[in-house]
């Protein structure tokens, strides 16, 4: 049976300009940040199977008030050591979905989970270092496919380890991939930014921050109707209420 955990980094708005800044939701109000102002949450997950401790996408990287990694802190409260990690599953390059790949201790950069296998969508790679984009921060992807933990997934689909499907998706990115983990008795679904939060799954609308609106739109639909009928554990990533569901 698969154990999840959501690894909260906590609640932020996001503008046209791509910054992520801290919302307290009992102190600030929407109104006050930029106008098309999203509210999200930035929230990675470690899924415990009996053959790993994975952790799906990797957040902003931020430290607590100790200097300590949020997400290392996050693992600990559960109950386990960031050393125990042996998988980690990226979506996408994004700075909020990947920017906790890598930390900089005392000058040195190292890897976040140093003894897990880092999967990335070789597509996605080329992409992003072919990109100028304030969604890419290039210099940390450029360090992180720099370590030997780089795992390449290609192709349209695949599997890992024979129970953990790749789908290439392209919705919110060109070269975004989602996740489906099959334990034998439990399925987990990590759809990144194409299946975000829990109220887009129920309502049919094109976004705008989506590289293709459209089919991103058509992406959630058919990701909810296949979750409904196998009974999907869903992972949403930016939903400041519900992490975790099953439609």
């Amino acid at each position: 049976m698969a154990k999840i955990f959501p690894l909260s980094e906590g609640v932020f708005t996001v503008a046209g300009d791509k910054k992520f800044v801290p919302f307290d939701l009992e102190k600030d109000e929407l109104t006050d940040r930029s106008t098309g102002s999203l509210l999200v949450e930035v929230q990675p997950f470690l899924v415990v199977t009996d053959k790993d401790l994975i952790v799906f996408d990797t957040g902003l990287g931020f430290t607590n008030d100790d200097d300590v990694l949020q997400i290392h802190a996050n693992i600990r409260k559960c109950g386990y050591e960031p050393g125990d990690v042996t998988k980690v599953l990226l979506s996408h390059l994004h700075k909020d979905h990947a920017s906790g790949a890598i930390y900089e201790d005392n000058g040195v950069v190292k890897a976040t989970f140093q003894n897990a296998a880092y999967y990335i969508y070789r597509p996605e790679a080329d992409y992003a270092l072919s990109r100028v984009s304030s969604s890419y921060h290039v210099s940390e992807i450029e360090m992180l496919l720099s370590t030997a933990q780089v795992k390449w997934l290609d192709g349209e689909s695949g599997m890992i380890d024979g129970y953990i499907q790749f789908r290439h998706s392209g919705g919110h990115c060109p070269e975004h991939i989602v996740y489906l983990l099959d334990d034998g008795e439990d399925k987990v679904f990590y759809g990144g930014d194409e299946a975000p939060q829990l109220k887009q799954m129920k309502m049919k609308y094109i976004a705008k921050y989506d590289f293709d609106g459209k089919k991103a739109m058509q992406l959630r639909t058919q990701y909810a109707e296949e979750g409904h009928r196998e009974g999907w554990n869903f992972l949403f990533y930016h939903d400041v209420k519900t992490p975790i569901a099953i439609l």
